[in-house]
């Protein structure tokens, strides 16, 4: 060790121990005077230290946590995320009527990230939860034209919770724009994007709900 830097850490010491006494003498504490004791006692053996030669001591750092922005970073250049993810169809995939339009569901997957349809390439959104691709197979089987509007449509969990749709991704990687009314005979492939919680795609009572006139009809997804 360097005189100066020698000096430096004595100077250091030394105005440690100077604030310890005023402290010491401020004191009417029993209890804050022996504490007080203890804290010059290991003081000025730091010191002794110092004057042999040795390394002042230095609090260790604490350790850094990585930041939320570059877990999301790296989920977005595909970092941990294998793609989208195939899940398994509810056990009784019955049709489900919602008025007098006929709804299957046809395909379920799970992903961080979901990218641009046909017309929006470069497009893409990420999240540390889940972004749920419902995809359902409708037909109007009445003989009039049959209203529904798929913009209120929401997932919900056994727990309750109730996830709406999520229109930013909506609007990026839907193939197409959600009809509003289906004609007679009229056969649609609809993609509903939902952002979850990761362990909600894993929950039995996972279920679509859609508005008819007559109130939500519930379409099991587990």
């Amino acid at each position: 060790m360097s005189p100066r830097a020698s000096s430096r850490s004595l100077a250091f010491l030394t105005a440690a121990l100077l604030l310890g006494g005023c402290s010491k003498e401020a004191s009417t504490s029993e209890g804050g005077q022996e504490a007080e004791a203890r804290t010059l006692q290991k003081l000025r053996a730091e010191a002794d230290r110092v004057k042999q030669g040795g390394a002042v001591a230095t609090r260790p750092q604490p350790a850094q946590r990585e930041p939320e922005d570059s877990k999301l970073a790296g989920l977005a250049a595909g970092m941990g995320d294998s793609g989208p993810r195939k899940l398994r169809l509810p056990e009784r995939n019955d049709t489900v009527h919602v008025d007098t339009v006929a709804v299957k569901v046809t395909g379920l997957e799970a992903s961080h990230s979901v990218k641009g349809s046909s017309g929006k390439v470069g497009l893409g959104l990420t999240t540390e939860d889940l972004f749920l691709r419902v995809t359902l197979l409708t037909q109007n089987v009445g003989g009039m034209p049959a209203p529904l509007t798929l913009d209120g449509a929401k997932v919900t969990d056994a727990k309750g919770q109730t996830y709406p749709l999520a229109r930013d991704a909506q609007a990026v990687a839907g193939t197409k724009p959600l009809p509003t009314t289906w004609a007679p005979e009229q056969r649609t492939e609809v993609v509903l994007l939902f952002e979850v919680p990761q362990d909600a795609v894993q929950d039995d009572g996972l279920a679509l709900v859609v508005q008819g006139s007559g109130g939500d009809v519930r379409i099991p997804l587990r």
